[in-house]
C-alpha cells in the first residue's frame, strides 16, 4: 500500500475552474478512492510521491524527478499538445484526455457567432446605442453551406446543432474513409481542401494544432473563399494566418470573422484585428461552461478506477497513449 492519494489533482485551472470544486466532484465519484488537491507547488512535489494517478491542465516536466508511482495522468483538456507526452511514453505513463467535456458549449458558441453574422446583431447593436430605430438588411442560414475542419467531438457536435437549420455540411478529416456525419467528407490534400472551401459560406475550425494544420487558413485559402464568407475558429490561433486574414478581411476578400482564439494570444491591445467592425473576438473562453466541472470528474473518474483496479491493462476512456 502506498501512503500517498490515489487520485492526485494539480493546482492549475483552466476557465475559471476552482480546482478544490473539480477535487469534490472526483471525490464523490470516488468514495472510496483518496482523492487529494494539490494547492501548492510544494504540495504537488510531496504529494506526487506515492500518487499512482495525476490529473490537471498541464503537467511540469519537473515534476517526474518526484512522480515515482504514476501510472496515469487524466489531462483536462482536450488537447495534450502542451504536454510532455514523449516523458510519459518513456515512463510508460498512460494519458487520457477530456476530449467531449467542450463539445456542447463550444458547438453553441459556434452557432451563436454564425446567426451573429447572419442575422447581423452587430448591426442592431450599434443602432440601439444610437437609439436609431432604422431597419436593415439582414440574411437567412438555411441553404448556406458550413464546412467543418476537424471532426472529432467538437466538430460532431457543431454539426448535430447547424444540420437542423437545413444547411448543406462539408467535413475535412485527416481519414476521410471514416466518414462522417456531414453531408460530405474530404481529406487534408491541398485540392479537397480547396475544393470545399471555394462552396463555403461558414468555415468553422475546429481541428487540433499540428504540422499539417498550422497555416491551414492562409491566404491562399482566402483567395478561394467566397467573398461573403465567414471564418470561425474555435480550434487554435496558429491554424489562421493572422496576416493574411487581416489582409482579407481588409480587402473584402471574406466578410468576417469568429475568433475564440488568435496567434498571438493573448491578442495585444494595439492589434488591427480589434479595430475591424467585421470581426468578433472573445477570450478564449468558448469552452467555458458551468457544467465543465461535472463531465471532466466523469470521464476521470471512470479512468482513475479503472486504473486502480487493473493497472496498465485497464482500457481508458479518451486514451491518448
Amino acid at each position: 500500500m502506498t501512503s500517498g492519494p490515489d487520485v492526485l489533482v494539480l493546482r492549475r485551472g483552466v476557465h475559471g475552474i476552482d480546482m478544490a470544486e473539480y477535487a469534490t466532484a472526483l471525490g464523490d465519484r470516488l468514495p472510496e478512492r483518496d482523492v487529494a488537491l494539490a494547492e501548492t507547488p510544494r504540495d504537488e512535489r510531496e504529494r506526487i510521491v506515492d500518487a499512482p494517478v495525476v490529473t490537471g491542465i498541464e503537467f511540469d516536466a519537473g515534476l517526474f524527478e518526484y512522480a515515482d508511482e504514476l501510472g496515469l495522468f487524466c489531462a483536462g483538456s482536450a488537447g495534450v499538445g502542451h504536454l510532455p507526452l514523449d516523458e510519459f511514453a518513456e515512463r510508460d505513463v498512460a494519458v487520457t484526455n477530456a476530449s467531449g467535456v467542450h463539445g456542447p458549449n463550444v458547438a453553441e458558441y459556434v452557432v451563436g457567432a454564425i446567426l451573429s453574422f447572419v442575422r447581423r446583431f452587430d448591426v442592431a447593436r450599434d443602432r440601439k446605442a444610437a437609439r436609431e430605430w432604422r431597419h436593415f438588411r439582414v440574411d437567412e442560414l438555411a441553404g448556406s453551406t458550413v464546412t467543418v475542419v476537424g471532426l472529432g467531438a467538437i466538430g460532431e457536435a457543431v454539426v448535430e446543432r447547424v444540420t437542423p437549420f437545413d444547411v448543406e455540411t462539408l467535413g475535412v478529416r485527416y481519414s476521410p474513409e471514416k466518414g462522417g456525419p456531414t453531408d460530405e467528407v474530404l481529406g487534408f490534400d491541398d485540392d479537397a481542401v480547396h475544393h470545399a472551401l471555394s462552396r463555403t459560406d461558414f468555415l468553422v475550425l475546429a481541428c487540433p494544432l499540428t504540422e499539417e494544420t498550422e497555416g491551414l487558413v492562409d491566404a491562399d485559402a482566402f483567395a478561394t473563399m467566397p467573398p461573403d464568407a465567414v471564418v470561425v475558429n474555435v480550434a487554435r490561433g496558429p491554424v489562421v494566418d493572422t496576416d493574411a486574414l487581416v489582409a482579407a478581411l481588409r480587402g473584402n476578400e471574406i466578410a468576417g470573422a469568429a475568433l475564440d482564439v488568435t496567434d498571438p494570444e493573448p491578442l495585444p491591445a494595439d492589434h488591427p484585428l480589434w479595430r475591424l467592425s467585421n470581426v468578433l473576438i472573445t477570450p478564449h473562453n468558448a469552452g467555458h461552461t458551468p457544467k465543465y466541472v461535472d463531465r471532466l470528474a466523469d470521464i476521470v473518474a471512470e479512468n482513475a478506477d479503472a486504473y486502480l483496479e487493473n493497472g496498465t491493462a485497464a482500457s481508458f476512456r479518451n486514451a491518448v497513449q
